[in-house]
């Protein structure tokens, strides 16, 4: 009697690509003639990204604190974080920026990237807030782009933190105080 032989076969699946009637010549000569296969295949990859020493940053606005530097020998106050101070090269100190500032400038966005091109037009504002030596751009919202005026510089503005943090820049936004 003949020994049975196990093969192992591959289980079939109708997920991902699968493709019907693809045109195959009889005459194998042809094949040099035949045209690509070309398909459609959604991408995707999982990302592992380090905040590294912004950390304290992101941390914050998923609390609702809006963080920033000072450097401890000269001084220097940062509006968006810096751990080095850009003068004498010092270790930085984290410290919560008020809510409330000022706009600095603004601009009307009527074009952006993939992300915000459905939001357009938007605005971004710098932020300013007495005693910090720099600015911090963040977004505008409930107002009309469409009535943006020089009269918004110098405009008092309170920071909004999402609910549900992304861990983006997005995270806080800015409305008039």
């Amino acid at each position: 009697m003949a020994e049975k032989k196990n093969y192992y076969k591959i289980p079939e699946t109708d997920d991902g690509t699968i493709l019907f009637n693809v045109p195959f010549p009889e005459d194998l000569k042809q094949l040099k003639d035949m045209a690509p296969i070309l398909i459609k295949q959604p991408y995707h990859i999982d990302y592992l990204h380090s905040y590294g020493q912004d950390s304290p940053f992101f941390a914050g606005l998923a609390n609702g604190k809006l963080l920033s530097n000072k450097c401890p020998k000269c001084g220097y106050t940062y509006g968006t974080p810096r751990m080095h101070c850009m003068y004498c090269g010092t270790e930085c100190d984290w410290f919560e920026l008020p809510r409330e500032g000022y706009i600095h400038c603004f601009t009307v966005c009527h074009f952006g990237s993939e992300e915000f091109l459905p939001e357009t037009p938007f605005i971004l504002i710098l932020v300013e807030w007495p005693e910090v030596d720099t600015l911090f751009l963040a977004r505008l919202v409930d107002v009309d782009p469409a009535d943006a005026s020089i009269d918004w510089v110098g405009m008092k503005v309170r920071a909004q933190f999402k609910r549900l943090s992304k861990f983006k820049p997005t995270d806080v936004y800015f409305v008039p105080a």
